[in-house]
C-alpha cells in the first residue's frame, strides 16, 4: 500500500482490495472512536487493544510508512528512467484488481449505475490538470493530509494524484525525503483525522448498500486507468519548483503514435511483460488468500 501511495495515479486502497483486507481495515479504523476509550477505562489496555484490532493496525501502518520512506526515492527514480514499464505494471495491477473485485459482486441495475458514476468521476479526476506547486503552511499540510488519506483508502482514487492536482505533491515529497519532522507530524495528524472520520462513512456505506458501493469502487478503479495508460502525448508543459520542464497536460495515444510523436521506442514488449507480471502477482495473491481462508 505504501509503494502504491507514492505513485500519482495508484491507490493504496486498491492494494487493500487485492489482498482482501479492505473490510478489516475499515472496521478496525471505525473502532478507533470514543467507544475505545470506554473499553480502555472499563476493561483495561489489553481489551482496548483487542477492540481496535491494534496488532493489525500497527503492523499495517508500520509497513506503509516503511515503504513510503524507503521506496519514495526508488519509485521517483523508476518513474523518471522507466516510466512506460512502471505505468504498465500499475495499469495491469489496477485492471486485474477491478476484475477481481467485480467478480465478487452480484451485478444489478443499481450497481451498474454506480459503476458508471465511479468510472466517470475517476476518469475526469485522472484527466485533470495539475496545479502549480504551492508553498504550504502547517494548517494547509493538515488539511491536505486529511484529504489525501481519504482518497488513499478509496480504490482507484490516488491520494498522491490528488496532491498533484492541488499542487502539493512536490512539497509533501520534499518533506518525506528531507525528514522534515514538523511538517510530517502535522501531515500525520491530518491523516489520522481523515482516516477516523472517513472510515466511519465508508463502513456505513458498505453496511447499508454493499453491492452499490462495490460497484462504485470498481468504477473508480476502471476510471483511474485514464491516468495509468503508459503512452502519452504531451500537450503542454510547466516549470516545476526545481526549475525543470515537466508535462502539464497529456493525452493518451497508441504505442505506434507514441513512437511517431516522440521519435522513441514504445517499449511495447516490455510494457506487456510488466502488465502480465502485475496480473500474475494479483492472481497469485488471490489464490494465497483463498487458501488461507
Amino acid at each position: 500500500m505504501g509503494a502504491a501511495d507514492v505513485v500519482p495515479g495508484v491507490s493504496g486502497g486498491t492494494i487493500a482490495f487485492i489482498t482482501g483486507i479492505y473490510d478489516q481495515l475499515l472496521n478496525s479504523l471505525k473502532k478507533c472512536s470514543p467507544g475505545a476509550l470506554k473499553v480502555l477505562f472499563s476493561e483495561g489496555i489489553a481489551a482496548c487493544w483487542r477492540h481496535i484490532n491494534g496488532t493489525f493496525l500497527v503492523t499495517l501502518f508500520t509497513g506503509i510508512l516503511t515503504s513510503v520512506f524507503t521506496l519514495a526515492r526508488l519509485i521517483t527514480w523508476l518513474l523518471e528512467h522507466y516510466p512506460i514499464q512502471v505505468w504498465s505494471f500499475f495499469f495491469g495491477l489496477v485492471l486485474i484488481s477491478a476484475w477481481h473485485v467485480g467478480r465478487q459482486i452480484r451485478w444489478n441495475g443499481v450497481s451498474l449505475v454506480t459503476l458508471v458514476i465511479g468510472a466517470g468521476g475517476a476518469w475526469v479526476i485522472a484527466g485533470g490538470i495539475p496545479a502549480a506547486g504551492q508553498d504550504a503552511n502547517l494548517v494547509e499540510f493538515f488539511l491536505i493530509g486529511a484529504l489525501a488519506i481519504c482518497a488513499m483508502i478509496l480504490p482507484g482514487i490516488s491520494g498522491s494524484f490528488i496532491l498533484l492536482l492541488l499542487g502539493y505533491y512536490a512539497p509533501v515529497m520534499m518533506a518525506v525525503k528531507g525528514l522534515d519532522i514538523p511538517v510530517l507530524a502535522v501531515l500525520a495528524l491530518g491523516c489520522v483525522a481523515g482516516l477516523l472520520t472517513f472510515s466511519h462513512f465508508l463502513s456505513w456505506l458498505l453496511l447499508k448498500a454493499r453491492v452499490a458501493t462495490f460497484g462504485f469502487l470498481v468504477g473508480l478503479m476502471l476510471g483511474s486507468l485514464n491516468k495509468l495508460w503508459p503512452w502519452k502525448e504531451v500537450i503542454s508543459t510547466r516549470v516545476n519548483s526545481h526549475g525543470e520542464v515537466v508535462p502539464l497536460l497529456q493525452q493518451n495515444v497508441l504505442p505506434a503514435a507514441y513512437e511517431q510523436l516522440n521519435a522513441a521506442p514504445s517499449m511495447l514488449t516490455a510494457a506487456i511483460a510488466c502488465m502480465v507480471v502485475a496480473i500474475v502477482l494479483v492472481v497469485g495473491v488471490d489464490r494465497i488468500a483463498a487458501r488461507n481462508k
